[in-house]
């Protein structure tokens, strides 16, 4: 290993902190800078590793209540299901950011938070009678989806389903078609939790496609792309457009985490640099 890449993968220890859920947001946001510049080198699996991840998870929850908030007047009962399954938009969005993309890790991790309790308000929208048992084992059974493809990079089998949800393969099976009675509510219906009155449930979903404004650059970073070398593309689709981890990556390619992790960093190095010369 050269001194340059000893530096780059250095190892600092982390700071203890007693209870991260009580560290304020501002101080959580310089924290969180911290350990996730750690969690880019530590070995994925580790006690260090996950200490930092589950550090993260807890120092940011209150991005979990400022998202949920806007949906408290559903009822205290609902709302501990709205903050649990944003809670899991939380961790998608710490598995998922990385200090190179330059970007505030608050404003990258609120979609996926407001993603996560959008798609629990679909799962639970029924437009016909359903046993609640049924209801229930339908928003287990997507919840489940969603972490096994997640974990595995691909659509889980019914066999896979049973096991992490612990029902029997034709319980799965009876759980997917009672999805057959769900049905989405009009973008018209009204919450009732606007600031102002009633609101719409298309006021919670419509959103500003702020990746319009990106085409200008992808037009300028694609022939950037296309003359870097096959492996660089390669880790480049794995890491971005397969959504890989470090570790996944590694083992497609029979090197360690740590050097994908060394080998990403200058290639995006390369293409800012590219960039910064063409803006």
């Amino acid at each position: 290993m050269t001194v340059t890449e000893a530096t780059e993968t250095q190892i600092v220890a982390l700071p203890e902190i007693a209870m991260p859920s009580r560290v304020a947001p501002k101080d959580a946001r310089q924290l969180s800078k911290l350990f996730f510049d750690q969690l880019s080198v530590l070995e994925e699996g580790t006690r260090d590793y996950q200490y930092a991840r589950n550090t993260l998870i807890e120092m940011n929850m209150s991005l979990v209540r400022f998202a949920a908030a806007r949906f408290r007047s559903r009822g205290q009962d609902e709302m501990e299901d709205i903050v649990q399954v944003g809670t899991i938009g939380l961790i998608k969005a710490i598995d998922r950011f990385e200090l190179t993309r330059e970007v505030e890790f608050t404003s990258f991790a609120v979609p996926y938070i407001v993603g996560e309790i959008k798609r629990f308000f679909r799962d639970t929208s029924w437009a016909v009678h359903v046993p609640r048992r049924l209801q229930e084992a339908r928003i287990q059974l997507a919840k489940a989806t969603e972490e096994l493809r997640s974990r595995l990079g691909r659509t889980p089998t019914v066999k896979e389903l049973a096991e992490l949800m612990c029902l029997g393969e034709e319980e799965v099976n009876e759980a997917r078609l009672a999805s057959n009675g769900y049905n989405s509510s009009s973008l018209d219906a009204a919450t009732g939790s606007g600031d102002d009155g009633e609101a719409a449930l298309a006021d919670f979903i419509g959103t500003d496609d702020h990746a319009l404004e990106l085409v200008e650059d992808f037009h300028a970073l694609a022939p950037m792309i296309a003359g870097l070398d096959g492996r660089e593309r390669r880790i480049i689709h794995m890491r971005f457009v397969d959504e890989l981890t470090q570790a996944q990556i590694g083992e497609h390619l029979g090197v360690s985490q740590m050097h994908v992790s060394r080998l990403l960093n200058r290639t995006l190095t390369k293409l800012r640099a590219g960039m910064l010369t063409t803006s």
